[in-house]
């Protein structure tokens, strides 16, 4: 009798299951360009209906009644700001879960301060307030030690202001994904004395800090 070949039967059986696997793959594929599609679309269809609108940071007020550095390196301040929120939104509410407020001078940090959480409906004017009172240890350089003596006979200060936020955006009662926006506000600040400054704050509008 003769034998029956195996080894086509096992090329058979080779070639069998490397298209199946190819077929599933392709189906895979599809199926994973089918899904993006459709959430490109979504997402695409989502912002036509929405139209959503940069919201907007201004300081509005600003008030230096100390800023001192002395010898010993360490700067003695007492600001406040009042930063102005704007939702220009017709649809979309913001929760702020964290507000990070950083106050710099010269690029150096000398306060931080976190700010009372809120809730923001659409169309909506807030104002927050950011007080940075104390004293903070500050290596400044001979060239910006000029500056500070510079800036202080003007009485007029360059402080950065930085937020650092954690926002979730709502849409009706759907609450949608966080995302952490910085904004960067660089301010000039007059000292003031006596309860007076020789020149008025202007009020600046901030910019997102990619």
């Amino acid at each position: 009798m003769g034998r029956k070949d195996s080894s086509g039967c096992c090329c058979c059986c080779d070639l069998l299951c490397g298209c199946l696997f190819s077929c599933i793959l392709s189906c895979i594929f599809q199926i994973l360009c089918t899904i993006l599609v459709i959430v490109a679309l979504a997402a695409f269809i989502f912002w036509l209906i929405l139209r959503p609108n940069e919201v907007k940071f201004h300081v509005t007020d600003a008030s230096l009644t100390q800023f001192n550095f002395t010898t010993n390196n360490t700067l003695h301040y007492n600001l406040a700001l009042n930063v102005s929120i704007r939702n220009p939104n017709k649809r979309i509410g913001f929760y702020y879960d964290t507000i990070e407020a950083n106050a710099y001078y010269q690029g150096k940090r000398f306060d931080t301060e976190i700010l009372t959480p809120f809730y923001q409906g659409h169309k909506n004017t807030t104002v927050v307030n950011a007080v940075f009172q104390g004293q903070q240890l500050v290596l400044l350089s001979t060239d910006e030690v000029s500056q500070f003596d510079s800036e202080k006979t003007g009485k007029l200060f360059g402080i950065i202001l930085k937020l650092n936020l954690r926002i979730r955006p709502k849409l009706g009662w759907i609450k949608v994904w966080t995302f952490k926006p910085k904004i960067k506000c660089g301010l000039n600040v007059p000292l003031k004395s006596n309860g007076t400054s020789s020149t008025a704050f202007e009020t600046t509008k901030c910019s997102y800090d990619l």
